[in-house]
């Protein structure tokens, strides 16, 4: 065979591959529900909401305050998606700045949440305050870094700032999520959840602003992201 023979030959073999991997359009998400439900699309100016019709709003933030977090209702049911299924902890609303984001793809986790967002509010949203702070994220965890004296306290940086996992309500939220840059300022409106899928496999959202470290991220349930 010849040499474009053979090169005709691997790049069949690759479109194959990836036809048939996690990453092909034929390859159901895990977000996905299971009963689909139909998407909403609201429209103002300046900002734009994207909303997943069957996924109910908790109550929601005032603008630039802190997280809000709610009781669930008793009648709110679990959410059954391909992947797992999420059980409500809490109604949460954020409206924050984008710090950094990272997509995932290779991870178990992925199949849920594919987009980290790290978001900060109160002072962890000031242009003064973040020019003196490095922010990345890795492993789906966000790490700060600073020269000297941290610009703000340290206890302050860790309570104004987190890194979330965010399970789209719908393929329009997710193509919303993945467009979102950093730098820019969100509001995201959702429930944050436990995931249990049938083979015992678990993963649980904190509930609580005051944590750090393993465990402290936020697994949310997106029903509503909102460009500010």
């Amino acid at each position: 065979m010849s040499s474009r023979g053979w090169l005709a030959l691997l790049l069949l073999v690759a479109v194959a591959g990836w036809w048939f991997s996690p990453l092909s359009p034929r390859t159901p998400r895990g977000y996905e529900r299971i009963e689909a439900a139909p998407v909403a699309i609201t429209t103002a100016t300046p900002a734009t909401t994207m909303t997943a019709t069957g996924c109910p709003l908790p109550p929601r933030v005032a603008a630039f305050e802190a997280p809000l977090q709610t009781d669930p209702p008793a009648s709110l049911p679990p959410f059954r998606l391909r992947a797992a299924t999420l059980t409500p902890l809490a109604g949460f609303s954020i409206d924050a700045r984008v710090l950094s984001r990272r997509e995932y793809r290779s991870d178990r986790e992925a199949a849920l949440a594919p987009v980290d967002l790290a978001l900060g509010w109160g002072r962890m949203r000031d242009d003064a305050v973040l020019q003196r702070l490095t922010i990345t994220q890795s492993a789906r965890w966000y790490h700060y870094r600073y020269g000297g004296e941290p610009p703000i306290p340290q206890r302050e940086i860790e309570r104004s700032a987190a890194n979330m996992h965010l399970i789209p309500g719908s393929a329009a939220i997710a193509s919303a999520l993945r467009d979102v840059d950093a730098g820019s300022r969100v509001r995201i409106d959702g429930w944050l959840v436990e995931a249990r899928a049938a083979d015992g496999w678990r993963w649980r959202s904190s509930t609580t602003r005051e944590d750090a470290g393993a465990g402290a991220c936020e697994l949310i349930y997106v029903c509503a992201i909102t460009r500010l």
